[in-house]
């Protein structure tokens, strides 16, 4: 028996195995119009793809539970009814082929309002038609952006509010895993990092102050997200940060203090941490296959919550060994999904299992 092609059930969902999706942005959405953020048939089939290459758990790229949270014009969001009836399909097609359905909910804060990676990923400036103001927990700018609006009480209130309001739709359109975007450097990680949040109020100083917006977005997503479905975060688990990084005068945030946050979360209903590293400052980070597992084994030998590994995992073998062993749950694939759609199905192969969900009837004479 594979531990990588075990069922994995969290409350009431269960997933065939533990090969699961990452959220990977397309920046492929329509940028204006009545279907501006809405998911269309670039991302229908790049998500039923993979449901039907035998992923256990799709999970949507970061959605902007607001026009402003977008990192660019051209991202998902869910804050508008042609929005959720467009994911409410693709989520119908998920579930055809077994796949688990989920979603990520996020704001970029600070980095948003930007240009695709493939055009240069710069600021767009806020007078500009396809441009807005960025909002963040202190009016520090990432790298050479636009500086940010530092939030006020009435921004925070409003952003936690649409952030519930995105999970309600969510539930509508048929998702059966939410996820919050708490890493790579956008909005909830800038107020965890003290490198991003100089804040003397209740949402910065210590550690605390600096987890509230987190903790408050967690209650309010479970407040309309039902028992029975699983509520996962997704963490930098450091920034790779240290005192030598130029103009870094703070503590930043460390694989310390994600484990000391994830101990705060067990008591708020959290179901499984999404573990990442980065993105909130320009690092030097030490790239190396599965360089990130062992913050995700941290976070599963020293809290009670169960976490995720992802990040240059690329081999079947290589994957198996991390679930078989306990440094972490499930493992999420993202380049490597996008080089090879049907990575589930070859490492089923390769571990000698017989994978589910059966494959689809029409490919049947492959298998």
């Amino acid at each position: 028996m594979s531990a990588l092609f075990e069922p994995l059930t969290l409350r009431g969902v269960t997933f065939p195995n533990r090969v699961w999706m990452a959220p990977m942005c397309q920046y492929s959405a329509d940028e204006t119009g009545e279907n501006v953020g809405a998911p269309n048939d670039w991302h229908r089939q790049h998500l039923v793809a993979r449901a039907i290459g035998g992923a256990g758990l799709i999970i949507t790229e970061a959605t902007a539970v607001n026009a402003d949270g977008r990192i660019s014009p051209a991202d998902l969001g869910l804050w508008n009814d042609a929005q959720e009836r467009s994911f409410t399909d693709i989520v119908s097609r998920i579930e055809q082929f077994g796949s688990v359905a989920g979603i990520q909910l996020a704001h970029a804060g600070r980095k948003a309002s930007t240009t695709a990676p493939w055009k240069g990923g710069t600021s767009i400036p806020a007078d500009q038609p396809s441009g807005w103001e960025t909002l963040a927990p202190s009016a520090v700018a990432f790298g050479d952006h636009a500086i940010p609006r530092s939030a006020t009480a009435v921004d925070i209130a409003a952003i936690v509010s649409d952030f519930r309001a995105s999970a309600e739709r969510a539930l509508r359109a048929g998702f059966k895993v939410v996820e919050i975007h708490a890493a790579h450097g956008y909005l909830v990680h800038q107020f965890l990092s003290a490198a991003s949040n100089t804040r003397t109020d209740e949402y910065g100083g210590d550690f605390i102050g600096r987890t509230r917006l987190l903790v408050e977005i967690v209650d309010a997503v479970r407040e309309v997200w039902p028992a029975e479905l699983p509520l996962f975060v997704r963490v930098s688990a450091t920034d790779w940060l240290d005192d030598e990084t130029p103009g870094l005068d703070a503590p930043t945030w460390t694989a310390d203090q994600t484990v000391a946050l994830v101990q705060l979360l067990q008591d708020h209903d959290v179901d499984l941490i999404d573990v990442s590293t980065g993105g909130n400052g320009r690092a030097h980070i030490p790239l190396g296959p599965g360089y990130q597992v062992p913050f995700a084994a941290r976070i599963q030998s020293e809290t009670t919550v169960p976490a995720a590994a992802v990040g240059l995992i690329t081999e079947p073998k290589q994957a198996e060994d991390i679930v078989s062993s306990g440094e972490a749950t499930a493992v999420l694939l993202a380049r490597e999904l996008l080089r090879d759609p049907y990575w589930p199905r070859r490492a089923a192969r390769e571990l000698g299992v017989d994978i589910e969900p059966v494959v689809a009837p029409q490919y049947a004479r492959a298998y």
